[in-house]
């Protein structure tokens, strides 16, 4: 009987956390990013040159039918939009080729020769295998990539430009293209755009990560901005009731210890219930703080409606309760203090008719 060799131990597993248990080891950007759609890459794309905003005044996605060509494009001036920057969005499972960017090329030296929209400023390729070393080094001698161009238009442009007919490359379209600027082309490196979109709010909902650290909260002026007006009248009629006489300021109510320490403490709520409202808007995609304004209204609406003594009662318990409140599914929730809860209820009757503390 011949001897057996034991196979060796299996090196140990990494020490599990509680993220990894429930959804696995998490995905780099730039290995999620080769998982894209197609679309979704476009999509990538326009949320990334919106973050260029000190280039551009206007981003438009022109993917999908009818491009003529371009994907993304960007105006850096509305006064003039002939002067435009084309992003050219190519998703392949490998780098790019010369071979993948002639048709592109072809369409838009035809359009431009038909006069369906100006030559662009610059036109980069984006993808997210970045492109192969013999594209990238074609894209940097512009004399070799027209002639690339006018040797490759029979095979990979002439029929495929449009559906309804050849496009022979001769006559007036030939000499406009020897006359075109080929130096406009060039490409942008994945890790690039990963890194500039990690500034945009859409970053943290396509990739997770966390929340960034969120900054201080300002404190409340002394006097109380213009933007405070409507959720401070409000609060002044509950004190109104609970008092039994006119109170139009908090200087009505000096000598009421409680109620002016509500009122600096419901300023301060509102105070950080806005800078949570602007930490959202630099983070997260547009309308998350509106979300959870309105899971916290869902959680205090009976509230509301309920019966009390008086409007400033209704106010205690509608702040206590949302103080209370479980919003562990919002993706704010890590990064809010306890007086975000209050603030937002006072957000809340800034902006609805329907938040009030008083019944009329």
């Amino acid at each position: 009987m011949s001897d057996t060799i034991p196979l060796p131990e299996p090196p140990p597993p990494p020490a599990p956390n509680a993220d990894t248990v429930v959804s696995g080891p998490a995905i780099a950007p730039i290995e999620r990013i080769r998982l894209f759609s197609s679309s979704q890459w476009e999509d990538l794309v326009l949320e990334w040159a919106h973050s260029l905003k000190s280039r551009y005044a206007r981003v438009n996605r022109c993917g999908g039918a009818g491009d003529m060509g371009r994907d993304v494009i960007a105006v850096p001036d509305e006064s003039n939009t002939t002067v435009w920057d084309n992003y050219q969005c190519k998703h392949y499972d490998r780098p790019l080729m010369p071979s993948d960017i002639w048709i592109e090329l072809g369409k838009l030296v035809y359009y431009t020769h038909r006069h369906e929209f100006t030559y662009p400023r610059q036109y980069r390729f984006v993808a997210p295998q970045g492109v192969g070393t013999t594209l990238s080094k074609l894209l940097e001698k512009p004399g070799e990539l027209k002639a690339g161009l006018i040797s490759n238009w029979d095979s990979k442009c002439r029929s495929l430009i449009t559906s309804t007919g050849n496009v022979p490359l001769e006559g007036a379209m030939r000499d406009y293209l020897g006359h075109l600027d080929f130096s406009i082309f060039g490409s942008t490196p994945p890790l690039t755009l990963l890194e500039q979109h990690r500034t945009t709010p859409w970053h943290i909902a396509r990739f997770g990560g966390g929340l960034p650290p969120r900054p201080g909260v300002p404190t409340p002026p002394m006097e109380p901005d213009q933007l405070e007006t409507i959720y401070l009248r409000k609060l002044f009629e509950a004190y109104a009731e609970e008092h039994g006489r006119q109170v139009s300021s908090v200087v009505d109510v000096q000598g009421d210890a409680n109620l002016v320490a509500h009122y600096g403490d419901s300023r301060q709520e509102f105070y950080s219930a806005e800078s949570l409202r602007s930490f959202s808007r630099d983070t997260l995609p547009q309308g998350s703080f509106e979300q959870l304004q309105e899971e916290i209204h869902a959680g205090i609406r009976d509230l509301l409606r309920g019966n009390f003594d008086n409007g400033y009662r209704r106010l205690l318990e509608v702040v206590r309760t949302a103080r209370a409140l479980q919003l562990t599914a919002h993706p704010l929730v890590p990064r809010m203090h306890l007086r975000d809860r209050g603030g937002v209820c006072h957000q809340l009757a800034n902006d609805r008719d329907d938040v009030t503390w008083v019944r009329t």
